[in-house]
């Protein structure tokens, strides 16, 4: 049986850390959360050899181990031994080559804990292009810890990196026995009386419990007495910190005087360098920015339309061959208009969802997303928010309840708060298939200038404006969060790389499951209950239409199918859903909205993509069975009882609007709840979104009908 051990993965942001996690463990992930916080525990186990087997932990980015952000207490948490489930053997510690002596402060704090530790290499290639060598052996000399060079985007170096945790789990790698500088000599008195409390712990980690104590598992005598000693010592926690960082250092310099050198004197422009002068120009990098957005949604369109009317004509296929061979019953209804209906308005989506999110990874992967978050930082600032504040924002378009959750990477309360409020706004992957449908109902598919698709600007249009309204509501709601902070953006730019196609195809199978196996459940769900609640109805009302039609049928032989189609309409209004819809008809009229849209906008609250699923069932149900035909085709077939169509332009843009701006997601509600520790801001956002929805929605609807 193997032998196992549990490893942290640590390096500062943009080292290739994650890169390496993702090489080493391939797609053996997991992702759940650190116990009582929100920030992503991402584990993965790998075959180190024969006998040993390991759980990689990757831990958020971190520059040192004086922690900040929310992320950064995690990391430091585990690595001072302070998380229950997370206790590691090993730590693998991350560095860029081409910047060794910003990342050798992490690296000389992290020896300094005595903790067994491995410096992995990266970047080597780009240190060479700016004619910097590195003698890895004099490196690891001076550190006294196993460096190996690896490159994980090529596979190279990791049998060697596996080779050196095996030696360390035999003992051939110990942790240096001279620390990297002399901590004893920042505190002495303070420090020797911490380490006779508690014997186990290095110099360092007691400077550590010296200043964070109150932030450790302690129990209470253990906290009163190390408090004594700071008092009794004078110990300045301040003072410490900025001479331990000037000791470090003034080490780092002797250690790349030692190992490094650069071929040389002047450093060679990198191409990264010359792209940035463009990409991030105060005038080319908005217009590139805008082009990007433009080909991302013209593409989302031109490439999703085959795979898309594939899916569809497969369903109704389907519907047609299973229709004869059922038996006529309620079960055959319910497959044919619940679970059949229900499968299409999930699955004919996926197709948009995989691309959308394949084109964001490939931006992400090239290193054009941090540049997005530069770009913008400008604008941010001007509504209360900073750069920092993108990211979230950025994440928004896919799902805001993890968007929400990232909001801790940002220091100041109130911009934090301001980017909560926001962030729903965003037109998330739920939105998608609704945008979806109403566009092909209503825009035509033309194409300007002879390759501009109406449509994809369209799409464009609607996430644009979901940023402005954003920006708007930042803006306006600054002036009423009375919390008066200062706040830094500090962004380190990652080169331009070559995107790994096997991470961005794994995004998009990702993305694709979770819309078919979380949303698809919760749609499945609604679809099936909404078939319930449209096939029954309170009382005898049903009974009575099906009796009135039959009596029509009999004395109006010649009107079979047209009485047939009024039956099936008059049996859904009498229906437990008709009911529910003509119910809240007052209120959504104005919007140009019909009591089959209202139930619709109900079942939403649950998650927005329900829509698409509602309107299958809801047309399913109402259709007479000799005329199967694509959810698209009904909807555009629809007409009210003027014999006006339903969707019209004004409708369908209204209801984009409306799904643009409303908050319909329970799930975002209560992780703004959990994230601000009060109901106050989620019922705010509630009220103040559906409100900008519906104001929004009436006046498209009445500007254009």
């Amino acid at each position: 049986m193997k032998k196992k051990i549990q490893i942290a993965l640590v390096g500062n942001p943009n080292s290739g850390k994650t890169s390496l996690f993702n090489s080493l463990t391939g797609l053996n992930q997991k992702v759940g959360n650190f116990p009582g916080v929100t920030v992503d525990k991402k584990s993965g186990s790998c075959s180190i050899s024969d006998e040993l087997e390991a759980e990689l932990i990757d831990l958020p980015g971190s520059y040192s181990l004086y922690p900040r952000r929310s992320d950064e207490w995690v990391s430091y948490r585990v690595l001072m031994q302070q998380d229950e489930t997370v206790r590691p053997d090993q730590v693998i510690v991350v560095a860029d080559a081409s910047n060794l002596r910003r990342n050798l402060l992490f690296v000389s704090q992290l020896i300094d804990l005595k903790c067994p530790t491995i410096l992995a290499l990266t970047m080597m290639d780009v240190a060479r292009q700016k004619d910097i060598r590195i003698d890895v052996d004099a490196l690891q000399r001076e550190l006294g810890i196993p460096v190996v060079v690896v490159n994980p985007r090529r596979n190279t170096g990791l049998a060697e990196l596996k080779k050196t945790i095996a030696s360390c789990c035999k003992g051939l790698y110990r942790p240096p026995a001279f620390d990297f500088i002399s901590n004893r000599s920042l505190a002495p008195e303070a420090v020797a009386a911490t380490r006779a409390l508690l014997p186990g712990l290095s110099d360092y980690a007691a400077v550590h419990h010296l200043i964070h104590h109150e932030d450790f598992r302690l129990d209470a005598p253990l906290q009163e007495q190390i408090e004594a000693i700071e008092q009794q010592h004078a110990f300045n926690h301040t003072r410490t910190q900025a001479e331990e960082i000037m000791q470090r250092y003034r080490r780092i310099g002797q250690v790349v005087q030692a190992s490094v050198s650069e071929v040389s004197p002047l450093r060679k422009e990198l191409l990264a360098e010359r792209l940035d002068r463009v990409l991030l120009h105060r005038v080319w990098g908005y217009v590139i920015l805008l082009g990007v957005l433009f080909l991302l949604f013209q593409s989302v369109f031109w490439m999703a339309e085959y795979p898309m009317t594939a899916i569809e004509n497969g369903f109704v296929y389907l519907q047609n061959v299973l229709a004869p061979l059922l038996p006529t019953g309620w079960f055959s209804d319910l497959l044919l208009n619940g679970v059949l209906a229900g499968l299409s308005g999930i699955l004919v989506f996926v197709p948009q969802i995989m691309i959308l999110f394949g084109l964001i990874a490939l931006l992400d992967e090239t290193g054009y997303m941090a540049r997005i978050s530069f770009l913008t930082d400008k604008i941010m600032r001007k509504v209360g928010l900073n750069g920092k504040s993108v990211m979230p924002m950025i994440s928004g378009f896919a799902c805001a309840v993890p968007a929400i959750m990232s909001v801790r990477n940002i220091e100041s309360q109130k911009e934090r708060l301001l980017t909560i409020l926001v962030t729903p706004l965003m037109s998330c992957s739920a939105r998608l298939p609704v945008y979806t449908i109403l566009i092909a109902l209503v825009i035509p598919n033309t194409y300007l200038l002879g390759f501009l698709s109406v449509q994809g600007l369209v799409m464009m249009g609607l996430y644009l404006l979901g940023v402005v309204v954003a920006l708007l509501v930042a803006w306006v709601a600054r002036r009423f969060i009375r919390l008066k902070e200062k706040s830094f953006f500090i962004l380190e730019l990652p080169l331009y790389k070559t995107p790994r196609w096997k991470n961005v195809a794994y995004t998009m199978v990702e993305k694709a499951k979770i819309f078919v196996v979380d949303a698809g459940k919760i749609i499945m769900l609604i679809s099936l209950l909404l078939w319930v609640l449209s096939s029954y109805g309170p009382g005898n009302g049903m009974e009575q239409v099906e009796a009135r039609y039959s009596q029509l049928q009999e004395q109006q032989p010649h009107r079979a199918d047209e009485l047939e189609k009024e039956k099936q309409s008059a049996l859904l209004q009498q229906s437990f859903a008709g009911r529910m819809g003509r119910y809240i008809e007052p209120v959504i009229a104005p919007l140009g909205y019909d009591w089959k849209i209202g139930i619709a906008l109900i079942t939403s609250f649950a998650a927005r993509e329900v829509f698409v699923g509602t309107m299958a069932t809801l047309y399913s149900v109402e259709a007479d069975d000799s005329n199967v035909q694509t959810l698209r085709q009904k909807m555009q077939t629809a007409e009210r009882p003027d014999g006006s169509k339903v969707y019209s332009l004004a409708t369908g843009v209204s209801l984009m609007l409306f799904y643009l701006l409303a908050m319909q997601c329970m799930s975002t509600l209560a992780v703004v709840k959990r994230e601000t520790r009060s109901w106050k801001w989620p019922l705010i956002q509630l009220v103040y979104m559906t409100g900008l929805a519906y104001l929004f929605a009436l006046l498209a609807y009445q500007l254009l009908r």
